[in-house]
């Protein structure tokens, strides 16, 4: 018990001034007493029992463990999970909405769409009458929902006329008993004041012109070409009349032409003879005459020019005369069919006219001139019947009818009742800061010239924005003054559209003579949509669209950025995709870019074409031409939001995290777009999409951009190779490595870029050297270069012993792009012609050893980004946890970091599997120590003896204690102190040096086998600021080297500063020294003289005050070590920046 004397047990008392007062000894118990003979050196200490020690100790152990629970309870609190998550109301609703609309069976790395939908997909089945249903028509349909009630209510009493001639529209479309009442007589009224119509009435004229200005005046139809007025887009500041090709019924001209549709051309043909029989036409005659107009419709569906042939709108772009339209397309009178769509104007033939469709007018001029005068007709009247007839569900139909009609009026009421004003500020700023982190990615493309990035950059700025709706609409004289002329009645919906055909082609003609209003909006408010306009090189955001899920003000960041904000970036990248980067800032048609940007601009978004056209769809690929605009805006979109909300992060930190989806911030970022596109649709539905819709399918428009970005790749780890992280990413908008800085060579001055941020000023330096600068330096420093491959395999010791048993290695992994082995020589450049590479200056050195040569920082020349680098093979393979059972790729990591970095791993590598034996055998004599507890019989009969043996107390003021109170530490002492422990000791001994000597023996064959034999000699050489300071060098004798050399006198100077430094230090560790035995000291005697038995307890060992003592100032040193560190390495980075 490392008393320093004993006496031998007694059963009498030796001090009777030690027995109780109260006589509380057993007369049949055993006492054993110790004492400690000599001086009492800690005084009253000396007078305590051992048991009032253990308690006294106890309890400090309690406070200070009570102590350290709360300082852990404080800062498991600050750092508790649950203060980071968002329990709001509208957090725990949305949470939901995404929960239930994720399918985590799904795995996000192999279809992202699945698992962001695949649970909405499920739980959405197709609504009764449609062909599609997603999220956009879900909100259309809340839209339409709130529209109705607002139109239906009783207590409907607007000041604006605007907005009951709203009201009156839609409640004329809603009466269906007048409808029914008026049945066809409407149109056979109708078809009589145009002139007639051979099948419902013997007629046989040839009135092709009066028809065809009547049709395309008044009543808005366009039969083979489509005649409009709108900004001129190569002169934005004007308006002028336009003609396009048109005259196609069906989607698109693959209807007609692609042969597996014709059950699609049949029912359109027997929709068509229903049309004509309910007019009063003949069945069998009726049949006849519209298969002939179904044929002229195929016709004009063979001269139509493809969507995806039209694209660049510099090449359709003529700007004529209606006299040169006239020799054009002789079969139409020009001048007179457009004054009389355009009356009361007064045109004549020097009037320009923007044609975008020159072969096709040339065409249908000749088809017309062909074609019988009665199917020309016949056509005519179709378009009208069709245009005007409607066979879809009526409240719905109504209000998508008045808004078409009556779009802005309706749109008043819509945001007077539901949109918040504040909205329109947040979206004001999330669209600047999508712009920003836009304009910042254009100063990362290394492909785009100068002049053009700085245009690109002005442009971006110019963009106008226009959010929620028109300012007009709420005031209610200058909305009346929009329909101002536009007639209404509650009880003719027909006559109700064809006023407003007649309101609408006076408007048209209206706009030719004034200048373009800035301000004018092409969808209404309720839209649930937005779009980019080239010709005024403004973005629009109707108040329809900014509603959840694509915005809400309570909603988290990420949902915000990842729904409204990718809408944003769409239509911002909209003005710099393949169609929107032909028009400048200002909206006008000119080639601002130069051709040098142009053809690489074209060159990549050949990759993006082939990306996905090889997606398919029910067996049909995408139109990967047709669609590209889309999928440009879809994927700068996706990356300007996604910077913008990384920057909002930096700026306002982390938000909480949502309930119970178990995705962090930024992976909901990516889960909020996916899930704005979850839909379902027809198969007939989704054939309709590949033929006409310039946008992919949503399930692709997700999966496309998200495989092509390498931050969903990054927040989701989807390992290389993967579906979603192909490898092969197509990026027009590609963010190279290095910021482009002025190149220079060594032995010159550096390129510089000075960035300012705040008050802070940071200048980059990028070095580089000239080919003969490179050989010159390795020469000089004798880097080694290949001479041959080494073709020996390479393997492992446990590799070699699992393969002789017939075991499988799940430690084995096949790393792609293994880089080969050599045998190497020092480099010479006389000799440059005999090694390996020689031929490629920019590979030949490797990038560690650009690193070696002295101390510049040499950067490689930039590698194919579309092929696997080594970086990403060490992050795929190496750097991850999911790795950590794998051999380590020493080779592309000595590839990568160079040997010196290399060798450290192998090592760490080695050590780790030498642990193994170890830690089996140290656990088999933990066993064997916890059997040992329990079957040891010296232990069983302390543990058992109760109170039974009285110890005597062991200081004058200590109580007697139970031998049996020492149970739990002699077991203690057991498990860790037995034969198995001593055991591991000599275990461990031999253990040691034989991992020594095999480490010794791997890490030569690693030194060998790299080259790296005279490692230390190549890298550790002086300084750069220690030879810059050298005043000459001489000739090492036994190296033979140049070495930077201080003379004696210098040298002794530095010595003597050297040693008194050192002295210095000595003396200030002599003087802690001494204040630590004086602080002890003292402390003893503060503590004696008190009497307090806890404290005295507390000093039963002086290291017990000195160890809280040195821990509290070891740890205060270290937190001001740590902050001078941090505040060094701050200062030391900026100063290398």
């Amino acid at each position: 018990m490392g008393m320093s004397n004993y006496k031998r047990a007694t059963f009498e008392e030796e001090d009777g001034t030690d027995v109780p007062a109260d006589g509380a000894i057993s007369p049949d118990s055993v006492e054993v007493g110790f004492r400690k003979g000599g001086i009492q050196l800690f005084g009253p200490l000396g007078r305590r029992t051992q048991l009032e020690v253990v308690l006294a100790g106890l309890l400090l152990a309690s406070l200070l463990a009570l102590f350290g629970c709360a300082i852990t309870l404080g800062v498991r609190y600050n750092r508790d999970p649950v203060r980071s998550i968002c329990l709001t109301e509208a957090c725990v609703t949305v949470a939901s909405k995404i929960v239930e609309a994720l399918d985590r069976s799904a795995d996000p790395c192999q279809d992202f769409y699945q698992y962001a939908c695949g649970g909405w997909v499920r739980k959405n089945p197709l609504p009764d009458g449609r062909s599609r249903w997603s999220t956009f028509n879900s909100i259309w349909d809340q839209n339409q929902a709130v529209l109705k009630h607002l139109l239906e209510n009783g207590t409907f009493n607007s000041s604006s006329e605007a907005e009951r001639k709203t009201q009156s529209y839609y409640l004329s479309c809603l009466n269906e008993q007048r409808i029914e009442e008026l049945g066809a007589q409407p149109l056979i009224d109708l078809i009589a004041k145009i002139g007639g119509w051979n099948i419902t009435e013997s007629w046989d004229k040839d009135n092709f012109l009066d028809v065809l200005k009547i049709v395309s005046g008044p009543y808005r139809a366009q039969p083979f070409f489509t005649v409009g007025v709108s900004v001129d887009p190569k002169n934005s500041n004007s308006n002028v009349i336009q003609v396009d090709q048109s005259g196609l019924f069906l989607p698109s001209r693959d209807y007609y032409l692609n042969k597996t549709n014709e059950k699609v051309l049949k029912a359109y043909l027997d929709y068509m003879v229903e049309l004509g029989l309910l007019l009063g036409g003949d069945k069998n005659s009726t049949r006849v005459q519209m298969q002939q107009i179904l044929d002229f419709e195929t016709a004009l569906a063979n001269i139509t020019v493809p969507q995806d042939e039209r694209r660049d709108e510099e090449k359709i772009y003529h700007k004529i005369t209606i006299a040169d339209l006239q020799g054009l397309a002789p079969a139409v009178e020009w001048l007179d069919y457009l004054n009389f769509v355009l009356s009361p104007l007064e045109l004549n033939d020097t009037e320009p006219v923007v044609v975008y469709a020159k072969e096709y007018l040339q065409q249908v001029s000749d088809l017309i001139n062909k074609t019988d005068h009665r199917e020309r007709l016949d056509c005519m009247y179709l378009f009208i019947f069709c245009t005007v007839c409607s066979c879809t569900p009526r409240w719905q139909t109504c209000i998508g009818n008045t808004d078409d009609t009556l779009g802005f009026a309706l749109g008043a009421l819509f945001v007077k009742a539901t949109f918040d004003k504040q909205s329109k500020e947040i979206a004001e700023g999330m669209i600047n800061e999508i712009r920003t982190a836009f304009k910042d990615a254009l100063d990362d493309l290394n492909w785009m010239d100068e002049q053009t990035r700085q245009a690109a950059k002005d442009k971006a700025d110019a963009i106008y924005d226009m959010i929620g709706f028109p300012d007009f609409i709420l005031d209610s004289k200058e909305l009346d003054d929009v329909y101002d002329g536009y007639e209404v009645t509650e009880d003719n919906f027909f006559q109700n559209m064809i006023n407003f055909y007649n309101f609408s082609a006076r408007v048209m003609a209206d706009q030719l003579r004034k200048p373009p209003n800035r301000d004018q909006w092409s969808m209404t408010p309720p839209t649930v949509n937005a779009y980019y306009m080239p010709t005024k090189n403004g973005i629009v955001f109707p108040a329809g669209i900014l509603q959840a899920p694509f915005y809400a003000q309570d909603h988290p960041k990420a949902l915000n950025f990842g729904g409204i904000g990718v809408v944003m970036g769409h239509e911002l990248t909209h003005a710099f995709d393949d169609q929107g980067r032909e028009y400048d800032k200002d909206g006008n048609l000119r080639p601002w870019w130069q051709n040098s940007s142009v053809d690489a601009f074209k060159n990549r978004t050949e990759c993006m074409i082939d990306q996905y056209t090889q997606y398919t769809i029910n067996g049909e690929h995408i139109n990967g031409k047709q669609t590209l605009g889309e999928n440009i805006a879809d994927n700068g979109g996706l990356k300007a939001a996604y910077h913008a909300y990384r920057s909002w992060v930096q700026k306002n930190g982390e938000e909480k995290r949502l309930p119970a989806v178990n995705l962090t911030n930024d992976q909901l970022f990516f889960v909020g777009f996916a899930q704005v596109w979850c839909s379902v649709r027809t198969p007939e539905s989704a054939h309709e999409g590949l033929m006409t819709d310039p946008h992919s399918p949503p399930k692709y428009r997700v999966i496309g951009t998200l495989s092509n970005s390498p931050d969903f790749a990054e927040h989701f780890q989807c390992p290389l190779g993967s579906p979603m992280n192909s490898g092969h990413r197509c990026e027009v908008w590609r963010v190279r490595q290095l910021r482009k800085t002025r190149m220079c060579s060594v032995m010159g001055s550096p390129g510089s870029k000075e960035v300012v941020q705040g008050k802070t000023k940071t200048t980059y330096a990028l070095l580089s050297a000239p080919w003969n600068v490179l050989c010159y330096y390795a020469e000089e420093i004798s880097i080694r270069v290949p001479l041959q491959v080494v073709t020996t395999p390479i393997s492992n010791w446990s590799e070699r012993i699992l393969e002789k048993l017939h075991i499988p290695n799940i430690m084995a992994q096949d790393v792609p792009n293994l880089p080969p082995d050599y045998y190497t020589c020092q480099f010479r450049t006389n000799k440059l012609e005999r090694f390996l590479g020689h031929e490629n200056k920019d590979t030949f050195f490797k990038t560690t050893q650009r690193h070696q040569i002295g101390p510049f920082e040499i950067p490689k020349t930039p590698g194919d980004p579309q092929s696997l680098n080594m970086r990403q093979i060490l992050h795929h393979y190496w750097a991850r946890w999911a790795c950590w059972k794998k051999y380590q790729p020493l080779d592309h990591i000595r590839e990568y970091f160079g040997e010196k970095i290399a060798l450290y791993f192998a090592w760490l590598g080695f050590y780790t599997g030498w642990l193994l034996p170890a830690a089996v055998v140290g656990f088999i004599v933990f066993l064997f120590g916890i059997w040992l507890m329990v079957t040891d019989v010296a232990a069983e009969e302390l543990c058992s003896s109760g109170d039974i043996f009285v110890m005597c107390p062991l200081c004058n003021i200590c109580s007697y204690w139970n031998l049996s109170s020492i149970c739990y530490t002699y077991k203690a002492g057991l498990l860790f102190d037995n034969g198995g422990t001593v055991f591991f000791s000599i275990f461990m001994s031999l253990w040691a040096v034989t991992f020594l000597e095999y480490w010794k023996r791997t890490c030569s064959i690693l030194s060998h086998r790299w080259d790296c034999s005279e490692f230390e000699e190549i890298e550790e050489r002086p300084r750069p600021e220690f030879t810059a300071l050298a005043p000459m060098t001489v000739r090492n004798p036994v190296t033979g080297a140049e070495e930077p050399y201080f003379p004696e006198t210098q040298r002794l100077s530095r010595t003597l500063t050297g040693n008194m430094v050192i002295i210095l230090m000595i003396s200030i560790v002599l003087i802690f020294l001494i204040a630590i035995i004086l602080y002890r000291t003292i402390l003893s005697i503060i503590i004696y003289r008190s009497q307090n038995a806890f404290f005295i307890f507390s000093l039963l060992s002086t290291e017990n005050t000195s160890t809280v003592t040195r821990s509290k100032l070891n740890f205060n040193l270290l937190e001001v070590s740590c902050e001078c560190q941090y505040w060094t390495s701050r200062r030391r980075h900026k100063k290398t920046l």
